[in-house]
């Protein structure tokens, strides 16, 4: 879920003409492994150095880029959160081709923009549906999301919105034919018992993303045929190690949700991060120079502390991880790959 203003065409531009893919090269990545980040905000001003309307430093948005390659980040789905951060999703897709895709949807917590929305609630939707069916033919969009319930913030909109406006953005996605991405913050039995009809229409099902619920929660997502989305907010406590101990790896899918979700020395993740591969040295965004990375700004290139944790945590490989999740991500949304 973005905020604030969007990164300019003209900057994602020139990230796409300066980017290298070091595998297209013939040179190795970072341990030779490769990912998907299936939810980075890269709609985000703080990727382009502007945190709270305040320019901090320098528009990083290629160096973000260059690093995820970098440590073989091949795939990112940008998510969409209301109409305006899905059309951007589109256009950094569209600037990106081939190593972006968008999602299209409204999040729980915008859930209100429905009946504020010039026209009313039909008329969003029927854009939302318009940008989703257009973008999906185009190759740009490749999930319906980011929707679902979030109980937890009702300050933001009320339960009877999210409820009213997740059933109506399932039946669009379904109508679509896109699977789905999808969020649940304390709301599970509303959410499984609105997902469970439709999922029969949907052959893709989806995934839920930044999955921070039970043990029994996520065996009855995973019953569902859904995937589950995993990050650093997957990770924080000792209750959710074990769940992640216990997510299928046909189940399993990756992320970062930057510039969020990042991990902590405080999560109980960390003592599963000793022997990780480093990272670019990260400074206050105050201390930014070309080349690092920004303390408290979350980013794709994390993507390989996330596998490598949960590989620990597993007792696998970390190549194990990565193979199970680069499949279940492509078989789910293409992503202009195929499976051999």
């Amino acid at each position: 879920m973005s905020s604030g203003t969007t990164t300019t065409s003209a900057s994602a531009n020139a990230s796409s003409q300066n980017l290298s893919d070091p595998a297209a090269t013939g040179l190795r990545t970072q341990d030779g492994l490769k990912y998907v980040d299936i939810g980075i905000n890269l709609g985000d001003p703080v990727f382009q150095g502007q945190y709270h309307g305040k320019q901090s430093h320098q528009d990083d948005f290629s160096d973000v880029l260059q690093r995820a390659l970098d440590v073989g980040c091949r795939k990112m789905m940008v998510t969409g959160s209301d109409l305006k951060e899905s059309r951007h999703a589109i256009q950094i897709a569209e600037d990106h081709p081939g190593l972006c895709y968008a999602t299209v949807g409204v999040h729980p917590c915008s859930a209100k923009q429905f009946d504020d929305f010039p026209g009313g609630p039909l008329a969003l939707i029927s854009a939302l549906g318009e940008l989703a069916k257009t973008s999906k033919a185009a190759g740009h969009t490749v999930a319906f999301g980011e929707i679902g319930l979030d109980y937890d913030r009702l300050f933001l909109t009320p339960k009877e919105q999210q409820l009213k406006y997740f059933e109506a953005q399932l039946d669009l996605a379904v109508e679509i034919q896109l699977p789905l991405f999808l969020h649940s913050r304390a709301a599970s039995e509303d959410f499984e018992r609105l997902l469970s009809a439709r999922l029969l229409k949907l052959p893709k099902k989806g995934l839920v993303h930044s999955f921070t619920g039970t043990v029994e929660e996520m065996k009855r997502i995973v019953e569902l045929g859904l995937d589950v989305g995993v990050n650093g907010c997957s990770m924080k406590t000792e209750e959710n190690i074990e769940v992640v101990r216990q997510i299928p790896l046909e189940n399993l899918q990756i992320e970062t949700d930057g510039p969020w979700c990042e991990m902590r020395p405080s999560h109980a993740s960390a003592k599963f991060l000793k022997d990780a591969p480093p990272l670019p040295k990260a400074v206050k965004k105050e201390k930014w120079s070309q080349g690092m990375m920004v303390k408290g700004r979350n980013e794709p290139a994390t993507i390989s502390h996330v596998a490598h944790a949960i590989a620990k945590i597993k007792g696998v490989p970390v190549e194990e991880v990565c193979e199970a999740a680069w499949r279940n991500s492509i078989k789910m949304f293409g992503l202009g790959e195929s499976l051999e």
